[in-house]
């Protein structure tokens, strides 16, 4: 270890590396339920892509296991250090480098937390759309697992706004993917390919994301129904309509009750619209001009109430943001009443009927519970399992993976692979999809220090 320290140490700078007991604890996690933390032997902190390449080639030559971390606000344990391994934390690369209104771009370190690009893009009139629902998460981190959120159902997720890279190979060598261009047909898009490799294939040290312009007016509308398939069989006609919603959730009613008392929500529903509603649809518009965003809602109203809602709640501005705020931070609430796993699998949207009503059977059967929310416009649902057995609950959560699967869906949609769910991947991807990822892999990282165990588990795990 000794010869790591001074090798590393001579790269960042002493101040700049941690080893053994002076590393915090939470370099050691992120915020994965099921996945133990692990403390690593190094804590590195870049500043530059040069510092990152030297660590990365010293790190191969030591045989030294390396985990990028941005803000460690991952729900799938892909910033969980290996055994004796070494961390890049980013939090010294955390510069916006440019707003380039011209071309519509921003180039952001990875360190940038989406707030702070948030303010930044304020300021010119213009966003980055992707919120992921933590606005503390790292560009970086987002870029890692693909991140997407509740604003996927009109401006798509992250590979949909990254147009070019400054990665670092495991290698140490520094490339450029990409740039400020809407195309290119020039050979392979090694910025997608980097895009949702969870820090297993290359680092990324530079991120040019294409922003959108900044529109000052919205709503919010919240609509109860008598049951969830009511809930989502109406959204197809939402999307169809034209209307354009920006975010289209859908929350069951054992949520919207618990995010409610947690975060003290008042949303003026009736008691006896409460007690008839089984799930919510959570719609918001919004527009350039306030009187198109009025006639808007008012058509969105009519609508729902033609597809069978209760009643229909244009929510206030405040109340509107602090239901949005609420939903977004589901995964807390959740983790408050003491929830085993959170899990989001992606169906078809025409399939999401189909898949909840399974997944409550599957539950069932198994003396489980599971509720949750989702992000009804693009198939995204988010589950929190109450299953205290881990046996049980990974036969449980095997049978729930499998269902979406079957369906044409994906295990995850959003919070990635990590070490939490690469052994349901390993089991229920094509044999022949998961040999091709692990020749990329070694392509990209011959020694296999990135992320070791991470998205595919080692071949000896297997």
């Amino acid at each position: 270890m000794s010869v790591a320290v001074a090798r590393f140490a001579e790269i960042v700078g002493e101040a700049n590396l941690l080893s053994g007991d002076a590393v915090p604890p939470d370099y050691g996690h992120d915020e994965s339920l099921t996945v133990t933390a692990r403390q690593p032997a190094h804590v590195a902190r870049p500043a530059t892509a040069e510092e990152v390449a030297h660590l990365l080639r010293t790190a191969g030559e030591l045989g030294v296991p390396v985990t990028a971390r941005g803000s460690g606000t991952g729900l799938s344990g892909a910033a969980r250090p290996a055994p004796g391994g070494l961390v890049i934390s980013f939090e010294r690369m955390n510069a916006v480098l440019e707003i380039d209104t011209e071309n519509h771009v921003a180039v952001v370190q990875p360190g940038v937390t989406l707030s702070e690009l948030d303010e930044r893009t304020a300021a010119a009139g213009l966003t980055y759309p992707v919120h992921p629902g933590e606005l503390s998460a790292s560009v970086g981190g987002n870029v890692g697992t693909n991140a997407g959120g509740m604003r996927a159902v009109k401006y798509g997720v992250t590979r949909h706004h990254v147009v070019g890279l400054q990665a670092v190979l495991p290698t140490g060598e520094i490339i450029r993917t990409g740039g400020r261009i809407a195309k290119v047909s020039s050979g392979y898009d090694l910025t997608q390919l980097i895009i949702g490799s969870e820090g297993t294939l290359a680092l990324a040290t530079e991120v040019i994301v294409k922003l959108q312009p900044r529109l000052p007016h919205g709503a919010t509308v919240l609509a109860p129904f008598g049951t969830v398939d009511e809930v989502l069989t109406a959204v197809p006609k939402v999307v169809a309509s034209g209307l354009g919603p920006h975010v289209l959730e859908y929350i069951d009613d054992v949520t919207l009750a618990a995010i409610s008392q947690h975060e003290k929500l008042s949303l003026g529903v009736p008691e006896q619209i409460r007690e008839s509603a089984r799930a919510y649809l959570v719609v918001a518009l919004e527009n350039r001009a306030g009187d198109r965003l009025h006639g808007d809602v008012d058509e969105l109203g009519g609508l729902l109430a033609d597809l069978g809602a209760l009643d229909v709640y244009v929510l206030e501005g405040g109340a509107a943001r602090r239901l949005v705020q609420a939903r977004e931070k589901s995964f807390w609430t959740a983790k408050a009443f003491g929830v085993d796993d959170v899990i989001d699998v992606v169906v078809p949207r025409a399939s999401m009927p189909e898949f909840l009503r399974g997944t409550q059977e599957i539950a069932r059967k198994r003396d489980a519970r599971v509720a949750g929310c989702g992000h009804a416009g693009d198939g995204n649902v988010h589950l929190g399992v109450f299953c205290p057995d881990p046996d049980e609950r990974k036969a449980l959560l095997t049978e729930i993976f499998a269902f979406g699967v079957e369906l044409g869906g994906a295990i995850s949609g959003e919070h990635g692979i990590g070490r939490a769910k690469s052994a349901y991947f390993l089991d229920l991807e094509d044999p022949a999809k998961i040999a091709l990822l692990r020749r990329l892999k070694a392509s990209f990282d011959p020694a296999g220090i990135l992320n070791p165990g991470v998205l595919i588990p080692e071949e000896d795990a297997s």
